[in-house]
């Protein structure tokens, strides 16, 4: 069984900083591309950045700048570096990925969320 978990999760003020971080464990033969997602009150989930597993990243257009993902592969981690945090920013965020297991299929994955509340 294959788990995401997240944390570094936390309330800020506007300006600060935060790091997320997502680690799988489980039975993973290997890790493709993984992900940062949020979602805030009564709004979808979208996209915050995405990375290879080549670490490429992409960065949703709200967050480019000021986010940065990383991952580590031996760690089984993606981090999602956050400054110039706003209150916009403010939702549960969830971390993704794509994991092979024993089978030749990556099959999608999510952790159960963080929340960052960025408030004065």
């Amino acid at each position: 069984q294959v788990q995401l978990v997240e944390s570094g999760g936390a309330l800020v003020e506007p300006g600060g900083s935060l790091r997320l971080s997502c680690a799988a464990s489980g039975s993973i033969f290997s890790i493709g591309g993984m992900g940062w997602y949020r979602q805030a009150p009564e709004k979808q989930r979208e996209l915050v950045a995405t990375i290879t597993s080549g670490g490429s990243p992409n960065y949703a257009d709200s967050v480019k700048g000021r986010f940065t993902i990383s991952r580590d592969a031996a760690k089984k981690t993606v981090y999602l570096q956050m400054n110039s945090l706003k209150l916009e920013d403010t939702a549960v965020y969830y971390c993704h990925a794509f994991i092979r297991q024993t089978s030749e299929t990556y099959l999608s994955y999510w952790g159960q969320g963080t929340q960052v509340t960025v408030s004065t």
